[in-house]
Parts: C-alpha cells; structure tokens; sequence
C-alpha cells in the first residue's frame, strides 16, 4: 500500500519540458512549410502586391498582374510535378523557380 501512495505522489508532479518540446517541433514544421510555400509562390504574390500598389497609385497595373498570372501557371505546373528519387537533381531549382 506504501508502493502505491509514493507512485501516486510522483504522478501529481507537472511535467512541462514534455508540452513546449512538442511545440517547438510543430513551430519549426510550420516554419519549414512556409518557407517552401513562399519559395514556390513568393514571385506571385510579390507581382500581385506590386499590380494593386500601381493601381492604387492611378498607374496601370496589368503588366505586374500579368507577371502574376504567368508565375501562378509556372508555380502549378511546378508543383504536379512528381519528385522522384529518379530525377532528384535540382530540386532547390524547382523550389525557387530557376
């Protein structure tokens, strides 16, 4: 009966490297993923940004959306494209669009 009063003590303590151990791994996940989202994107999202602020300023803007259009097209392409251990070279290419 001892035995179980000291394990039952032992339990009770709060455990808190556990938790933030767990957070720090799915913080650095998320940041992974944004920097490869934003490798493969970057260049759209800068072109939109870059048509709206023209617009905004009363200058034509379609050459920068058009820049983001095309970059969207070659982003989608990009990314059906199937990752294999057989065409493995280049993949940081493929990622930053060169």
């Amino acid at each position: 009966m001892q035995l179980f009063k000291h394990s039952q003590k032992m339990n009770s303590k709060k455990v808190t490297g556990q938790g933030m151990s767990e957070y720090l791994i799915i913080v650095g996940l998320l940041a992974v993923a944004g920097i490869a989202v934003m490798g493969l994107m970057g260049g759209t999202v800068r072109n939109q940004f870059g048509g709206m602020a023209q617009e905004l300023a009363g200058n034509n803007g379609s050459g920068a959306i058009a820049n983001a259009a095309g970059r969207a097209s070659a982003a989608a392409s990009t990314a059906n494209t199937q990752r294999t251990l057989s065409n493995y070279s280049n993949q940081a290419g493929a990622i930053t669009g060169t």
